[in-house]
């Protein structure tokens, strides 16, 4: 029963990338904008490292698609995460009840 509901937030999380993020607006986010309105975007510094810099993929030319398959990696990334996160929490929760018995 447990690994349906885990299954079924999965497939949301896919659905929602892959109809919600080609309508994904490429104007700059609200804080981006603000900056360069005040003009201050000038004193941003870049990150020490960007995975998917823009929501983009390499080699894929069109921006939907690219923005899909970035999604697609990021949810990726978050559910293995927590799995790994859900998985080390159960170790320790069955150990401290077998260290009480």
């Amino acid at each position: 029963m447990r690994r349906r509901w885990w299954l079924v937030g999965l497939a949301v999380a896919v659905l929602v990338v892959i109809l919600l993020a080609p309508l994904a607006s490429p104007d700059p986010d609200g804080l981006e904008r603000v900056a360069g309105d005040r003009g201050f975007i000038s004193q941003a510094e870049d990150a020490l490292f960007a995975v998917l810099p823009d929501y983009t993929i390499p080699g894929l030319d069109d921006p939907a698609v690219t923005t899909i398959v970035a999604g697609l990696i990021g949810v990726a990334i978050v559910f293995v995460l927590m799995w790994g996160l859900g998985t080390l929490l159960a170790r320790r929760r069955r150990a401290s009840h077998e260290d009480l018995s």
